[in-house]
């Protein structure tokens, strides 16, 4: 039965190369719109994503502010700011700290070696600002606790300024000139994509012990606090928490939100997750209006085939073809119809995902892009689709050329 099914098929292949043709490469095209609009979805989402952490990974930033509101007899406009007794009193305070950081931020720090000369920003931090902002090394190692206790004069380096003082020299070991100070280089950091920025990228900052920052700049005002909730979930209590705590010892308004401001980074990244989500299900959606264009021409070739082959039915009747008969052939037409389109549109698709995936994704466009991720289960949904779109485009006429009586179609012209 399946030799003449196909036998029939491939008549109807020669006598329609056209309608054929052009419906094949519709499912091929539609095919291809779902798979690659969805695999390039993906690759953005994963490098956004990777920006997004890049920048702050799982971190509540707290900044000093000024107070908004009149608050137990004080004015409004005073200025708060943070010492490193605030650092102290929120983690014993406060059980949901897991990881936490001073940041002691400086513009213009004047950094030379040898002849090379440039500016840029500097922070002094503790060692958990290397998890919190993803410094990772490339080589060499973070700052340490013995480099906060004895205040050493040691520094880790972006990529792009190490490269940029070292060129190709190895930076670990070597020393630079930090506002007429020297300091020891005890790592580099590995190169990172950022989809945001505090006081510009990462692979141009300087980052020292938070005590030498404070030894050599007479600083005691942080500039900003970095918390890492132990569950990512509770971050709005953590927060309440903070503004708490910190509302009475500085007397200001925890609900005023001028006093300190408070940037929730998780909930930051669960909207940018929410919003991928929303584009890939337009991506997909898009993608599958396609198909359903498709599914109709291959609907209308199969009404066309139906119609021309009206005696031939009329024939099959007469001689004992049942009406189960008459609808397995053009379902079974439908399907191969379908099926080959899909399966050459799902091949294309891995084709161009495994050629886009061997482009360079540190530089040009695949820098924010990030490479197309082929997706199983987006495949078998297509193919999936596909089935539906075949069982629709074929059943319908098909039962309409089962009904058809012998006599009526032996008449047909």
């Amino acid at each position: 039965m399946w030799t003449t099914l196909i036998r029939e098929f491939l008549f109807d292949l020669k006598t329609q190369k056209t309608r054929v043709f052009l419906t094949t490469a519709a499912i091929v095209w539609g095919t291809m719109s779902v798979v690659l609009l969805l695999s390039f979805g993906f690759g953005l989402e994963k490098r956004l994503m990777e920006g997004a952490l890049n920048y702050a990974d799982a971190v509540v930033d707290i900044d000093a502010g000024e107070t908004s509101k009149v608050f137990e007899g004080l004015p409004m406009m005073r200025t708060i700011s943070f010492t490193m007794d605030d650092v102290k009193l929120l983690r014993e305070n406060i059980p949901l700290v897991d990881l936490i950081s001073p940041s002691f931020g400086r513009w213009g720090m004047v950094v030379s070696r040898g002849d090379v000369r440039t500016t840029t920003y500097g922070e002094g931090v503790a060692p958990a600002f290397y998890y919190m902002r993803h410094f990772y090394q490339r080589a060499g190692r973070f700052i340490d606790d013995r480099d906060i206790i004895e205040k050493r004069r040691v520094v880790f380096l972006g990529d792009g300024i190490a490269k940029e003082l070292f060129g190709s020299d190895e930076p670990v070991g070597g020393v630079v000139v930090i506002d007429a100070l020297p300091f020891t280089v005890v790592g580099v950091m590995a190169q990172k994509v950022q989809s945001s920025m505090s006081n510009g990228p990462d692979a141009y900052r300087v980052i020292m012990p938070y005590s030498t920052f404070m030894t050599v700049y007479g600083r005691t005002r942080l500039t900003n606090m970095l918390i890492r909730p132990g569950d990512r979930a509770r971050s709005k209590e953590l927060i309440r928490d903070v503004r708490d705590i910190l509302g009475r010892k500085y007397r200001f308004d925890p609900t005023d939100e001028y006093a300190i401001r408070i940037s929730d980074n998780i909930e930051n990244e669960n909207i940018g997750r929410k919003i991928m989500l929303g584009l890939n299900i337009f991506f997909g959606v898009i993608g599958s209006l396609t198909l359903i264009v498709a599914g109709v021409g291959v609907a209308n070739i199969m009404y066309v085939v139906i119609k021309e082959r009206t005696r031939e039915i009329g024939i099959k009747r007469a001689v004992g073809a049942r009406r189960h008969h008459i609808i397995a052939q053009y379902v079974a037409e439908a399907f191969i119809l379908t099926g080959s389109g899909g399966l050459i549109g799902v091949l294309l698709s891995a084709i161009i995902v495994g050629l886009a995936s061997l482009i360079p994704d540190t530089s040009g466009p695949m820098q924010f892009m990030g490479h197309p991720i082929f997706s199983k289960t987006v495949a078998f949904v297509t193919v999936a689709i596909l089935v539906v779109i075949a069982l629709l485009a074929g059943i319908f006429p098909a039962r309409k050329a089962a009904e058809v009586e012998p006599m009526e179609a032996l008449r047909y012209e």
